[in-house]
């Protein structure tokens, strides 16, 4: 048992480390001319959904279906993390802190970081995928949530890339109460797969489709079709 909280503790920790290292990389990046610069960040943001996409096609769906039994219930899981992901950005969005990246990285981070933990005793080898792909989705959220968190006012280079780097704790939390609480109940791991598989893909077209569109630039779009291949290559690599 020793062992497998350890383990868990450290690939959500890895895994969650790369929200900072993103922050830290887009602290530095400065590309000229302006046109590329844009162009770079719109891909990079298309490369994020990309993976994430492949993530739910490739790990969340199946698996999540799989520990339900495949039953029919999967479907309502998928719409009601749709409604419930629909309805947090709601409730930011109205209060006036609205940010798409940073509630993307966090929204898909946690039930992530949470399945991870669940599955760390069932299936090891899925959790070492789970743990790769949350690693790379997280870079490129990072990256994105970054420039998006400076914008806003009283954030300076330091005080964000601080309040990213406390995020991090959050994979650990909810990966240990994959581990103790879910483990052991498939079908609410299943659920909880799915349901963050419906929220992400509000997300991809709510916040992260749009604003990879860049006009007369076809860098994002690619950068989207990579991601969902990065997917798939890891998938292959470690299964």
């Amino acid at each position: 048992m020793f062992i497998d909280v350890l383990s868990i503790v450290g690939l959500t920790v890895l895994a969650g480390a790369c929200i900072p290292l993103g922050g830290l990389l887009a602290s530095f990046e400065r590309i000229r001319p302006n046109w590329l610069e844009q162009e770079f960040r719109h891909f990079v943001i298309a490369l994020g959904g990309g993976i994430l996409l492949g993530a739910i096609a490739v790990v969340f769906i199946p698996e999540g279906r799989s520990s339900m039994g495949g039953s029919l219930l999967a479907i309502p899981a998928i719409l009601a993390g749709g409604l419930i992901f629909f309805l947090i950005e709601r409730v930011l969005g109205l209060k006036r802190r609205e940010s798409p990246q940073l509630l993307g990285v966090m929204l898909d981070f946690i039930p992530e970081a949470a399945a991870l933990g669940g599955l760390a005793v069932v299936n090891t080898e899925i959790a070492l995928l789970m743990a790769l792909l949350i690693a790379l989705q997280n870079l490129p959220e990072g990256f994105n949530a970054y420039r998006e968190l400076l914008y806003l006012k009283g954030h300076s280079s330091r005080k964000t890339l601080v309040f990213m780097s406390s995020l991090v704790i959050t994979g650990p939390v909810a990966g240990l109460f994959g581990y103790f609480f879910l483990s052991e109940r498939p079908v609410l791991l299943g659920s909880l797969m799915l349901m963050a598989s419906g929220g992400i893909l509000y997300l991809i077209f709510q916040d992260i489709a749009p604003q990879s569109r860049l006009d007369r630039h076809w860098g994002p779009p690619l950068g989207a079709v990579l991601g969902f291949c990065i997917t798939l290559f890891s998938h292959d690599l470690v299964i």
